[in-house]
């Protein structure tokens, strides 16, 4: 069962609907969906955060702002430990059980649905994606290994998704620089790199590029993959 938390505002200069919420009842307790509408969508985003934040984080903001002005709706989904008020993730059985719960909602408008999130939520995507139906999947700072521990390898997650999939890393991210990445079969994944981003996607000062330029190769980058999607 869902229920409707706000309503939606008047459509924007841009062109998109504003923003509304609904919480979800799934298994794993209550999720809640933020939508960000295209006015005309084409597409769904759907996209959770990860172990240690929410949708705050820069990365999913800029999507949501950035995507909708070009046909994609932009779903933040936050799991049902967030939603609780609960400091600590749950194991991953369990958010794969909160996000297959949100998933009739993510799909209700009739579009194809991306699945997507950071860090732990891009393993779940990931997880997920074959018995979900997912048209492709997006995976923000795949946590690729623990910090320190490259032989604990998470790479058959990321190469089972079986779907066209995106993975967006930050050239210093400690669990898994973009250049650790495995060699796969063409189609199998694509990776954009955010130079000096760390695993929030943050770039020190002295970097070579500012932190907007960082969050727009991004966008950017989601959306030229998004426009090369059937």
């Amino acid at each position: 069962m869902t229920s409707h938390t706000s309503e939606p505002s008047e459509p924007s200069e841009s062109g998109e609907s504003g923003e509304s919420s609904e919480i979800v009842d799934t298994e794993a307790g209550a999720a809640r969906i933020t939508w960000h509408p295209a006015q005309r969508p084409r597409l769904v985003l759907a996209v959770s955060h990860g172990a240690g934040g929410g949708i705050e984080a820069r990365d999913l903001k800029a999507l949501a702002a950035a995507l909708p002005a070009h046909g994609v709706s932009v779903a933040l989904v936050e799991q049902p430990w967030r939603v609780a008020g609960k400091k600590l993730a749950p194991a991953p059985k369990t958010l794969d059980t909160g996000w297959r719960g949100v998933w009739p909602a993510l799909a209700a408008p009739g579009l194809p649905v991306i699945s997507g999130g950071r860090s732990a939520g891009a393993r779940v995507a990931c997880r997920t994606a074959g018995e979900l139906g997912a048209h492709a999947v997006l995976a923000l700072s795949f946590p690729l290994h623990p910090p320190g521990k490259p032989e604990k390898s998470r790479a058959d997650e990321l190469l089972g998704a079986g779907v066209p999939t995106l993975v967006v890393q930050g050239g210093n991210d400690p669990f898994g620089r973009p250049r650790e990445f495995p060699e796969a079969p063409a189609g199998t994944y694509d990776l954009v790199e955010v130079p000096y981003g760390d695993h929030g996607f943050a770039v020190p000062k002295r970097a070579g590029i500012g932190q907007e330029e960082a969050l727009r190769l991004i966008t950017d980058g989601v959306l030229k993959w998004t426009g090369s999607l059937g």
